[in-house]
């Protein structure tokens, strides 16, 4: 296929493709978005491709910080890609407008910096992942032995890092007599806003006070909790795609129907409607977050280490294990339910039920491998907030402590027959060294993990209830493996 999505062939699409409601060349950039992947793209993109038909000032412009990958894939196309939603009901194809140009941050500083310095841009949004904000997951704080913090204030000008295009795009807007952008973040963080202003204050207190404490004052960071499964796409994807397109979608994105977009209200530069086109808003995220975190993230994590283990390829194959959804399904009811506590109207039990749903929808090729990705900086959030909370209720946390110990199991870097497991995380040496000097002794191996205090903090390892429930469940892995412990367990 030599074609190519892009505006030229918008017009050529079948009439079943949905397509932008709007004239592409009218928009505006009112939005930068730091970190653009395939989960941006298939939520706050989409939530502002609808935005767009009304208020055509939410344009975006979306950057990578690492890889041009991206970019050499929508730049031909202008931009211009495909969301595909799948269930077992089948497919539907729409073709996304609202990211009207990409950045490769590295190869284009000044420029990404000029476009957020623009008194046109009041919104700065970011899906870098948990470990992009440079910071310690345990206490939240920035890591100022960041090597790219650390890079960052001996070179200000020429960022690498998140924070450090933040603080020096708000610099530049300072000095011109611009207003602050409001930060958005969309990560999976704990009380992310609130995460994101004490990483930036910090960062900017470093460079100069005086900045510092205009970041401090003046910067709006509110919470959001973002919820959509969006696994990553294949290359039949791209096929099946573009043969029902008609023309070639090099990146495709494929994802589920949930999606929800929970916001705390304070945008003092203004923002897009996105409530009239399905996002809520809120005074305070936080129940919402620990829902999210806690109920899903938790029970993908403990279902993508140890579905891993068991020799799962993708999530919906582990839930096709009956054991797998009794073990998320007590996870749920039984460790995690009691720790949250949400506002009146909050159904938590529908949630749960459409969790399982979700989990088990076999038309999402969502890999174990691709979700166990950078544990190190999940696991605080998704399983040790709760596992603190139960035990600080004097509860059980027996489930809580198997996913902690499938995660020790899984860094080691070997599965149970023996290969090797291509394990992505920023600590993947340090973790695997740990792991090298205890033989496989799970009595070894799991005090010298608890010893990642970035991780576990002080007050985990020391807590015999956590340390004993920790080691007892690695210790049914190694002896019994994955499959055989969650049947038993469950």
């Amino acid at each position: 296929m030599t074609k190519r999505l892009n505006d030229a062939f918008l017009g050529t699409l079948p009439e079943d493709i949905r397509r932008p409601a709007y004239d592409r060349s009218t928009i505006t950039t009112g939005i930068v978005h730091l970190g653009v992947g395939a989960f941006h793209r298939a939520h706050q993109a989409v939530y502002t491709d609808d935005v767009l038909a009304e208020d055509l000032r939410w344009g975006i412009v979306a950057a990578s910080l690492r890889s041009p990958d991206t970019y050499d894939a929508l730049e031909p196309q202008d931009g211009l890609y495909t969301l595909s939603v799948r269930s077992q009901d089948g497919e539907r194809l729409r073709v996304i407008g609202s990211i009207s140009r990409v950045i490769v941050a590295p190869e284009a500083i000044e420029s990404l910096l000029k476009v957020m310095a623009s008194p046109d841009v009041r919104i700065v949004s970011l899906t870098v992942t948990e470990k992009g904000y440079c910071h310690d997951p345990a206490t939240g704080a920035l890591n100022e032995a960041h090597p790219d913090v650390v890079h960052d204030l001996a070179e200000p000008h020429r960022p690498r890092s998140a924070p450090g295009f933040l603080v020096e795009a708000l610099r530049l807007r300072r000095a011109a007599g611009v207003a602050p952008f409001t930060v958005l973040t969309c990560d999976n963080l704990p009380s992310n806003g609130r995460t994101v202003k004490r990483v930036l204050t910090r960062f900017a207190e470093l460079r100069d006070p005086d900045l510092g404490a205009f970041v401090a004052r003046e910067v709006a960071c509110p919470s959001t909790m973002v919820d959509r499964i969006v696994p990553a796409t294949t290359d039949d994807d791209r096929a099946r795609i573009g043969q029902a397109l008609g023309v070639a979608d090099a990146w495709p994105v494929v994802t589920e129907p949930f999606t929800q977009w929970v916001i705390e209200d304070d945008f003092p530069q203004g923002r897009p409607a996105w409530e009239r086109v399905g996002a809520e808003f809120v005074a305070d995220v936080e129940p919402y977050e620990h829902m999210k975190l806690r109920l899903l993230n938790g029970s993908h994590s403990t279902l993508a280490y140890l579905g891993y283990l068991a020799g799962y390829e993708t999530v919906s194959d582990t839930m096709a294990d009956p054991a797998f959804e009794r073990l998320v399904q007590g996870l749920m009811d039984e460790e995690v339910t009691s720790t949250l506590h949400m506002p009146p109207g909050a159904d938590l039990d529908s949630y749960k039920r459409a969790l399982i749903e979700r989990f088990k929808n076999p038309a999402l090729k969502h890999r174990t491998w691709q979700i166990a990705m950078d544990g190190s900086q999940k696991l605080p959030q998704r399983l040790l907030g709760t596992v603190r909370d139960r035990l600080s209720q004097g509860a059980s946390i027996d489930r809580l402590a198997l996913g902690v110990a499938a995660w020790m199991r899984y860094v080691t870097g070997t599965d149970e027959r023996g290969q090797p497991i291509d394990v992505r995380d920023p600590m993947a040496a340090r973790l695997k060294a740990l792991a090298d000097g205890t033989n496989g002794d799970p009595a070894q191996l799991a005090p010298a993990l608890f010893g990642v205090s970035e991780i576990f903090g002080d007050d985990l390892p020391a807590d015999p209830r956590f340390t004993q429930a920790v080691t007892g469940a690695l210790t049914l892995l190694y002896a019994n493996g994955a499959k055989r412990t969650v049947a038993e367990r469950a």
